[in-house]
C-alpha cells in the first residue's frame, strides 16, 4: 500500500490487483466461486468489482462494463443491472461513481494476444491505432476527466483526452507507468524486442460478402489455444502468440481477402486455429448495420 501511494502521488497512475492488502477476502471468495461454479454470479461481480476499488481508495470511478458473446453479460438488460448495481454501491459509500456498457460481441481493436495487444496500444499511443480502440478509450477518459473536474462536460473530456494522446502527453506519461512499475522502458522505446511468434499466417474469406458476425468469445478461446491464456491455473503463457482481426461487423469483404492473421509457435495449433476462427464468422449477403461501440452510461 505504501509502493501504491507512493507511485499515486509521483506520477498519477497505478497499476495494481487484488492482493493480501488490498481487499484481502475478495482474493479468498474469488478461489471459492472458481470451484463453485459461480464466477458469473451477479452480485459476486459486483463486490468483487467494487471492494478493490473502494478499499484501494478512489474517490471517483469509471466502469466499463462489457456486454455481449465475449463478456460475462450477454444481454444489454443483464450489463445495465450489473452496472446499476455497482453504481450504486459506489454511491452508497460516498464515491462519485458512473458505467459505461460497451460492447463486447466482437473484439476491441484488431490484437488478441499479450504481445500483439501491447503494440496495438502503443500504436494508438502513436495516433496509428484502429479506430473503434481509439475512440473507446477517449470516451472513457472523457467520463473520468468529468468526474475528475478537469473538464465540464463529456465533449471537452473527449477534446482534452485527445490533445493529450495527439501530442505525445499520453505517451509520455505510460513511460512514466512502465518505470515506476519497474518494466523495461526499453522494451516499448523499441517494440521490434517484444516477442515474436516463429509462425505468422493470414487467413483469407472463403467467400465475398457482408460480416454480420465476430465471434468475440471464440476468438478469445482460440487466442488461449494458441497459448496466450490460461486454461487453468498454472499453465505457462506464450507472449508472443494470438491473432490479429482485419475485418468488423457491417465490413464488406472480397473472396480470398484476410480475415485474420494467426500467430503461432506450434504447427498445429495453428491449423486448428485457423479453422475456428473461420467458423467465428458470421456473413450476409446485404449490407450490415455496424455494431455501436457503446450501449449507454448508468450515473
Amino acid at each position: 500500500m505504501d509502493e501504491f501511494r507512493a507511485q499515486l502521488r509521483q506520477i498519477g497512475i497505478v497499476l495494481s490487483g487484488q492482493s493480501l492488502d488490498l481487499a484481502p477476502a475478495d482474493g479468498k471468495l474469488y478461489a471459492l466461486r472458481d470451484v463453485t461454479g459461480t464466477v458469473p454470479a451477479l452480485p459476486l461481480i459486483a463486490s468483487s468489482i467494487m471492494s478493490k476499488k473502494i478499499a484501494a481508495g478512489a474517490d471517483a470511478i469509471v466502469l466499463d462494463v462489457k456486454v455481449g458473446r465475449g463478456a460475462f453479460m450477454k444481454t444489454v438488460d443483464e450489463a445495465r443491472t450489473l452496472a446499476q448495481t455497482m453504481v450504486g454501491i459506489g454511491r452508497s459509500v460516498g464515491r462519485k461513481c458512473i458505467a459505461l456498457i460497451s460492447d463486447m460481441n466482437q473484439p476491441l481493436g484488431c490484437a488478441v494476444g499479450n504481445a500483439l495487444e501491447v503494440k496495438e496500444a502503443m500504436d494508438t499511443l502513436h495516433g496509428k491505432g484502429p479506430k473503434d480502440f481509439r475512440e473507446h478509450c477517449l470516451v472513457a477518459s472523457a467520463h473520468m476527466l468529468l468526474l475528475g473536474h478537469k473538464a465540464d462536460s463529456v465533449k471537452a473530456g473527449e477534446r482534452l483526452a485527445a490533445q493529450l494522446l495527439d501530442s505525445g502527453q499520453a505517451w509520455e506519461k505510460f513511460k512514466a507507468l512502465v518505470r515506476a512499475q519497474e518494466g523495461d522502458v526499453a522494451m516499448i522505446e523499441q517494440p521490434d524486442r517484444l516477442p515474436k511468434a516463429r509462425l505468422v499466417k493470414d487467413v483469407p474469406a472463403p467467400r465475398a460478402g457482408y460480416i454480420a458476425g465476430v465471434d468475440a468469445a471464440e476468438i478469445g478461446l482460440t487466442s488461449v489455444d494458441l497459448g496466450a491464456g490460461r486454461a487453468k491455473k498454472g499453465d505457462p503463457i506464450d507472449y508472443a502468440v494470438g491473432v490479429i482481426v482485419h475485418h468488423k461487423v457491417g465490413d464488406p469483404v472480397k473472396g480470398d481477402e484476410p480475415l485474420f492473421t494467426v500467430h503461432a509457435n506450434d504447427e498445429g495449433k495453428l491449423a486448428v486455429a485457423e479453422k475456428r476462427l473461420l467458423g467465428s464468422i458470421e456473413w450476409s449477403d446485404a449490407p450490415v448495420k455496424p455494431l455501436p461501440l457503446f450501449y449507454g452510461v448508468i450515473e
